[in-house]
């Protein structure tokens, strides 16, 4: 039996969306692997500019806290989890050079309305070296009422 793939899962507002969850499963079936959630902060308003290192993290937390189960169901384990960098390539970066990950899932709002799409957040995290799978959520009002 080989040892389970480590798998990044980087998410906020589509934290527990059914997407997610399913490309959860999904990878559950291929073959053993552990999951651990990074929630990157989301400053808002001023703190954007004036402390978004310190702003967001309650909100973070929560969206965390609200996740974690929903995903552990989905993996049929314990999913781990932790708040990252309000930039979410930084965030990445971060867990990926502290952390031993094989492949990292990118969970995203709409095409048009996703801030990280419009960073191409999906193609620079490829450039990472680790394979990328993107998770498309259908819907703004799907995002939120997942969490």
């Amino acid at each position: 039996m080989s040892d389970p793939a480590h798998v990044l899962v980087v998410a906020h507002q589509t934290a527990a969306t059914p997407g997610l969850l399913e490309a959860i499963r999904e990878r559950t079936r291929r073959g053993p692997a552990s999951f651990h959630l990074v929630v990157p902060q989301q400053p808002h308003g001023i703190h954007k500019v004036v402390d978004p290192q310190d702003a967001g993290v309650d909100e973070a937390q929560r969206v965390l806290d609200a996740a974690l189960p929903k995903l552990s169901d989905a993996a049929g384990g314990e999913v781990s989890g932790s708040i990252g960098d309000a930039e979410p390539l930084m965030a990445i970066h971060d867990a990926v050079n502290l952390g031993e990950y094989d492949e990292i899932i990118i969970s995203t709002l709409p095409l048009g309305i996703s801030r990280w799409l419009k960073l191409d957040l999906v193609s620079k995290a490829r450039g990472i070296g680790l394979p990328v799978t993107h998770v498309e959520a259908s819907s703004k009002v799907e995002a939120a009422a997942s969490v």
